[in-house]
């Protein structure tokens, strides 16, 4: 069962989801879903400095980007082919029973910047601002000003609470994460 605007509205003002700041119903809140805006921190790649990521190595994976901050009001330019880390202003906790569906607006993707890689699920009990795996498809820059609306999480109910839900996993990497995070795959070597 997807939430309607009424429940995802619901189940904020009763704290079952919790999103920081809370979200401006009026503009942020859509049909099942809600939209949720850029921060102003963007994890680039340093591709001209590095000849390759090696997923294993934690020197690797984490000394290849690094951190851009912008200010409100700032651009970000996106150029074709980029492909960035970014985050949501918002940190969100999903309750032990409902999982998130996350979405590039339409708006957005018109543009050509897609949203997700392959990150589209938010796990039952997930704590922290979403990573947004942001790349242009498209053949021309497109800027990016953080505050925007970027995407949209709707929300799934399951069946029962999950056993162990995310923030009670021991794999769980991005727990609390609070800006765009490097891949922690070299944890799971």
């Amino acid at each position: 069962m997807v939430l309607s605007d009424r429940d995802i509205k619901e189940y904020i003002k009763k704290g079952k989801i919790k999103i920081k700041p809370s979200p401006d119903f009026k503009v942020q809140l859509g049909s099942n879903s809600i939209d949720l805006r850029l921060g102003n921190i963007f994890r680039v790649f340093e591709h001209s400095k590095h000849a390759y990521i090696d997923p294993f190595d934690k020197k690797s994976s984490t000394e290849v980007t690094r951190d851009i901050r912008v200010r409100d009001g700032e651009r970000f330019i996106v150029q074709p082919g980029d492909f960035i880390l970014a985050s949501t202003i918002e940190y969100i906790e999903v309750p032990d029973d409902l999982v998130g569906s996350l979405e590039g607006r339409s708006s957005i993707g018109r543009l050509g910047i897609v949203i997700h890689s392959t990150a589209s699920s938010v796990e039952c009990g997930f704590r922290g601002k979403i990573t947004l795996e942001l790349a242009n498809m498209g053949k021309m820059p497109v800027v990016l000003y953080p505050g925007m609306r970027i995407c949209s999480i709707s929300f799934q109910q399951l069946l029962s609470p999950a056993e162990i839900p995310y923030y009670k996993k021991k794999s769980a990497k991005y727990i609390g994460q609070l800006g765009p995070m490097d891949s922690k795959l070299h944890e799971e070597k």
